[in-house]
Protein backbone atom coordinates (compact mmCIF):
# COMPACT_ATOMS: atom_id res chain seq x y z
CA UNK A 1 0.00 0.00 0.00
CA UNK A 2 1.35 3.61 -0.77
CA UNK A 3 1.26 6.49 1.62
CA UNK A 4 -0.93 8.11 0.07
CA UNK A 5 -3.12 5.31 -0.05
CA UNK A 6 -2.49 4.79 3.92
CA UNK A 7 -3.14 7.96 4.63
CA UNK A 8 -6.83 7.88 2.90
CA UNK A 9 -7.40 4.38 4.73
CA UNK A 10 -6.85 6.07 8.42
CA UNK A 11 -8.69 8.84 6.99
CA UNK A 12 -12.11 7.09 7.26
CA UNK A 13 -12.43 7.43 11.24
CA UNK A 14 -14.18 3.71 11.37
CA UNK A 15 -14.64 4.46 15.08
CA UNK A 16 -16.95 7.20 14.16
CA UNK A 17 -19.36 4.84 13.01
CA UNK A 18 -19.00 2.66 15.95
CA UNK A 19 -20.34 6.16 17.61
CA UNK A 20 -23.04 6.76 15.88
CA UNK A 21 -24.72 3.16 15.49
CA UNK A 22 -23.61 2.72 19.31
CA UNK A 23 -21.88 -0.58 18.41
CA UNK A 24 -18.23 -1.65 19.03
CA UNK A 25 -17.11 -3.79 16.39
CA UNK A 26 -14.79 -6.95 17.52
CA UNK A 27 -13.02 -7.13 13.95
CA UNK A 28 -13.32 -2.97 12.76
CA UNK A 29 -12.19 -4.49 9.35
CA UNK A 30 -15.47 -5.92 8.86
CA UNK A 31 -17.19 -2.60 8.81
CA UNK A 32 -14.52 -0.59 7.03
CA UNK A 33 -14.75 -3.43 4.17
CA UNK A 34 -18.76 -2.66 4.03
CA UNK A 35 -17.82 0.73 3.09
CA UNK A 36 -15.59 -0.15 -0.34
CA UNK A 37 -16.96 0.18 -3.62
CA UNK A 38 -15.74 -2.15 -6.25
CA UNK A 39 -14.74 0.86 -8.12
CA UNK A 40 -12.59 2.15 -5.40
CA UNK A 41 -10.80 -1.28 -5.41
CA UNK A 42 -10.37 -0.39 -9.46
CA UNK A 43 -8.18 2.70 -8.32
CA UNK A 44 -6.23 1.22 -5.33
CA UNK A 45 -6.16 -1.93 -6.25
CA UNK A 46 -3.65 -2.73 -2.98
CA UNK A 47 -6.50 -1.92 -0.90
CA UNK A 48 -5.94 -3.94 2.09
CA UNK A 49 -9.57 -5.04 2.73
CA UNK A 50 -12.03 -6.60 -0.18
CA UNK A 51 -15.27 -4.86 -2.10
CA UNK A 52 -18.40 -5.04 0.16
CA UNK A 53 -20.21 -7.30 -2.53
CA UNK A 54 -20.09 -10.77 -0.54
CA UNK A 55 -21.22 -9.01 3.04
CA UNK A 56 -24.33 -7.25 1.19
CA UNK A 57 -25.05 -10.51 -0.68
CA UNK A 58 -25.27 -11.69 3.39
CA UNK A 59 -26.64 -9.06 4.27
CA UNK A 60 -29.40 -8.69 2.26
CA UNK A 61 -30.83 -12.27 3.41
CA UNK A 62 -30.28 -11.56 6.92
CA UNK A 63 -32.46 -8.35 6.68
CA UNK A 64 -35.26 -10.44 4.85
CA UNK A 65 -35.40 -12.98 7.28
CA UNK A 66 -35.73 -10.11 10.22
CA UNK A 67 -38.07 -8.27 8.47
CA UNK A 68 -40.53 -11.16 7.36
CA UNK A 69 -40.39 -12.56 10.71
CA UNK A 70 -41.38 -9.54 12.69
CA UNK A 71 -44.19 -8.89 10.01
CA UNK A 72 -45.11 -12.50 10.54
CA UNK A 73 -45.40 -12.90 14.30
CA UNK A 74 -46.93 -9.42 14.74
CA UNK A 75 -49.17 -9.17 12.13
CA UNK A 76 -50.86 -12.95 12.41
CA UNK A 77 -54.60 -11.67 11.24
CA UNK A 78 -52.89 -10.39 7.71
CA UNK A 79 -52.51 -12.53 4.62
CA UNK A 80 -49.31 -13.06 2.77
CA UNK A 81 -50.11 -10.75 0.27
CA UNK A 82 -50.31 -7.55 2.11
CA UNK A 83 -47.23 -8.98 4.34
CA UNK A 84 -45.69 -9.02 1.13
CA UNK A 85 -45.87 -5.04 0.02
CA UNK A 86 -44.92 -4.56 3.50
CA UNK A 87 -41.86 -5.84 3.51
CA UNK A 88 -41.31 -5.15 -0.29
CA UNK A 89 -41.77 -1.32 1.34
CA UNK A 90 -39.09 -1.93 4.04
CA UNK A 91 -36.82 -3.28 2.30
CA UNK A 92 -36.78 -1.46 -1.07
CA UNK A 93 -33.46 0.59 -2.48
CA UNK A 94 -35.35 3.76 -1.91
CA UNK A 95 -36.30 3.27 1.73
CA UNK A 96 -32.91 1.49 2.30
CA UNK A 97 -30.93 4.59 1.03
CA UNK A 98 -33.13 6.62 3.04
CA UNK A 99 -31.47 4.94 6.20
CA UNK A 100 -28.17 5.40 4.82
CA UNK A 101 -28.09 9.14 4.87
CA UNK A 102 -29.69 9.20 8.33
CA UNK A 103 -27.02 7.05 9.75
CA UNK A 104 -24.71 9.37 8.01
CA UNK A 105 -22.82 6.22 5.45
CA UNK A 106 -21.94 8.84 2.82
CA UNK A 107 -19.17 10.45 4.93
CA UNK A 108 -17.65 6.34 5.21
CA UNK A 109 -17.81 5.07 1.61
CA UNK A 110 -15.01 3.85 -0.16
CA UNK A 111 -15.12 5.38 -3.73
CA UNK A 112 -13.55 5.65 -7.39
CA UNK A 113 -12.81 9.71 -8.03
CA UNK A 114 -15.53 9.49 -10.53
CA UNK A 115 -18.49 8.13 -8.27
CA UNK A 116 -17.22 10.07 -5.70
CA UNK A 117 -18.48 13.19 -7.65
CA UNK A 118 -21.49 11.72 -8.44
CA UNK A 119 -23.16 12.89 -5.39
CA UNK A 120 -27.22 13.05 -6.60
CA UNK A 121 -27.34 10.31 -8.79
CA UNK A 122 -29.69 7.22 -8.54
CA UNK A 123 -26.09 5.11 -9.05
CA UNK A 124 -25.57 6.61 -5.90
CA UNK A 125 -28.69 6.04 -4.21
CA UNK A 126 -28.33 2.31 -5.09
CA UNK A 127 -24.43 2.39 -3.53
CA UNK A 128 -25.48 3.57 -0.48
CA UNK A 129 -28.66 0.34 -0.56
CA UNK A 130 -26.10 -1.50 -1.10
CA UNK A 131 -23.83 -0.46 1.39
CA UNK A 132 -26.69 -0.46 4.66
CA UNK A 133 -27.01 -4.29 3.51
CA UNK A 134 -23.55 -5.06 3.64
CA UNK A 135 -23.76 -2.81 7.41
CA UNK A 136 -26.19 -5.73 8.37
CA UNK A 137 -24.11 -8.55 7.14
CA UNK A 138 -20.76 -7.44 8.26
CA UNK A 139 -22.41 -7.35 12.25
CA UNK A 140 -24.19 -10.48 11.53
CA UNK A 141 -20.65 -11.74 11.07
CA UNK A 142 -18.87 -9.41 13.58
CA UNK A 143 -21.54 -10.11 16.17
CA UNK A 144 -24.13 -12.64 15.18
CA UNK A 145 -28.09 -12.08 14.92
CA UNK A 146 -29.11 -9.96 18.08
CA UNK A 147 -26.85 -7.05 16.85
CA UNK A 148 -27.85 -7.04 13.72
CA UNK A 149 -31.86 -7.44 14.66
CA UNK A 150 -31.17 -4.42 16.87
CA UNK A 151 -29.82 -2.29 13.76
CA UNK A 152 -32.63 -3.27 11.56
CA UNK A 153 -35.70 -2.66 14.41
CA UNK A 154 -33.97 0.73 14.81
CA UNK A 155 -33.48 2.17 11.48
CA UNK A 156 -35.92 -0.06 9.34
CA UNK A 157 -38.80 -1.73 11.01
CA UNK A 158 -39.37 1.70 13.05
CA UNK A 159 -40.29 3.31 9.62
CA UNK A 160 -43.35 0.76 9.46
CA UNK A 161 -45.81 2.93 11.49
CA UNK A 162 -45.01 5.43 8.43
CA UNK A 163 -45.14 3.34 5.95
CA UNK A 164 -48.55 1.98 6.56
CA UNK A 165 -50.10 5.58 7.46
CA UNK A 166 -49.51 6.88 4.11
CA UNK A 167 -50.11 3.57 2.38
CA UNK A 168 -46.68 3.64 0.75
CA UNK A 169 -46.71 -0.03 0.84
CA UNK A 170 -49.40 0.19 -2.18
CA UNK A 171 -48.44 -1.46 -5.48
CA UNK A 172 -47.09 1.35 -7.92
CA UNK A 173 -47.57 -0.74 -10.72
CA UNK A 174 -50.91 -1.94 -10.17
CA UNK A 175 -51.83 1.88 -9.47
CA UNK A 176 -50.40 2.85 -12.51
CA UNK A 177 -52.11 0.53 -14.72
CA UNK A 178 -55.39 1.29 -13.16
CA UNK A 179 -54.73 5.29 -13.83
CA UNK A 180 -53.56 3.94 -17.13
CA UNK A 181 -56.63 2.29 -18.17
CA UNK A 182 -59.04 4.99 -16.49
CA UNK A 183 -57.04 7.58 -18.79
CA UNK A 184 -56.08 6.58 -22.27
CA UNK A 185 -57.71 2.93 -22.10
CA UNK A 186 -54.23 1.59 -22.85
CA UNK A 187 -52.81 -1.46 -20.52
CA UNK A 188 -48.96 -0.43 -19.59
CA UNK A 189 -46.22 -3.51 -20.52
CA UNK A 190 -42.93 -3.13 -19.19
CA UNK A 191 -39.75 -3.76 -21.37
CA UNK A 192 -35.83 -4.44 -20.18
CA UNK A 193 -33.94 -1.84 -22.02
CA UNK A 194 -30.46 -2.98 -20.70
CA UNK A 195 -28.40 -5.35 -17.88
CA UNK A 196 -25.61 -4.70 -16.13
CA UNK A 197 -23.35 -6.07 -13.68
CA UNK A 198 -22.02 -9.39 -12.15
CA UNK A 199 -24.72 -11.94 -11.83
CA UNK A 200 -25.06 -11.76 -7.85
CA UNK A 201 -25.54 -7.86 -7.77
CA UNK A 202 -26.68 -6.94 -11.31
CA UNK A 203 -28.92 -4.07 -12.42
CA UNK A 204 -31.46 -3.54 -14.65
CA UNK A 205 -33.26 -0.68 -16.55
CA UNK A 206 -36.67 -1.44 -17.51
CA UNK A 207 -38.95 0.74 -19.52
CA UNK A 208 -42.61 1.20 -19.20
CA UNK A 209 -44.70 1.86 -22.14
CA UNK A 210 -47.90 2.53 -22.93
CA UNK A 211 -48.20 1.58 -26.62
CA UNK A 212 -45.23 2.44 -28.78
CA UNK A 213 -44.73 5.35 -26.57
CA UNK A 214 -42.22 4.83 -23.77
CA UNK A 215 -43.67 6.81 -20.47
CA UNK A 216 -40.34 6.40 -17.89
CA UNK A 217 -37.59 4.51 -17.44
CA UNK A 218 -36.83 2.66 -13.64
CA UNK A 219 -33.94 0.74 -12.42
CA UNK A 220 -33.30 -2.40 -9.75
CA UNK A 221 -31.70 -5.33 -8.95
CA UNK A 222 -34.48 -7.22 -9.86
CA UNK A 223 -36.96 -6.53 -12.70
CA UNK A 224 -39.74 -6.40 -10.58
CA UNK A 225 -37.91 -3.80 -9.24
CA UNK A 226 -36.54 -1.77 -11.59
CA UNK A 227 -40.46 -1.98 -12.80
CA UNK A 228 -41.89 -0.88 -9.75
CA UNK A 229 -39.15 1.86 -10.03
CA UNK A 230 -40.49 2.87 -13.73
CA UNK A 231 -44.06 2.68 -12.33
CA UNK A 232 -42.92 5.42 -9.85
CA UNK A 233 -41.73 7.77 -11.88
CA UNK A 234 -44.76 7.29 -14.94
CA UNK A 235 -47.25 8.43 -11.63
CA UNK A 236 -44.73 11.46 -11.03
CA UNK A 237 -44.55 12.38 -14.77
CA UNK A 238 -48.40 12.11 -15.42
CA UNK A 239 -49.03 13.63 -11.75
CA UNK A 240 -50.99 10.65 -11.54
Amino acid sequence: MTKSEDKIFIGKDISKLEEIIKIKYKNKNLLRQAMVHRSYLNEHPSFRTSHNERLEFLGDAVLEIVVTEYLFYNFPDRDEGQLTNWRASLVNSKMLATVANEIGLEEFLYLSKGESKDKKSKARQYILANTVEALIGSLYLDQGMRPAKKIIKKYILSKLDYILKHELYLDPKSKFQEKAQEKTGITPHYKVLNESGPDHIKVFEVGLFLGKEQISQGRGSSKQEAQVDAAIEGLKKNKW
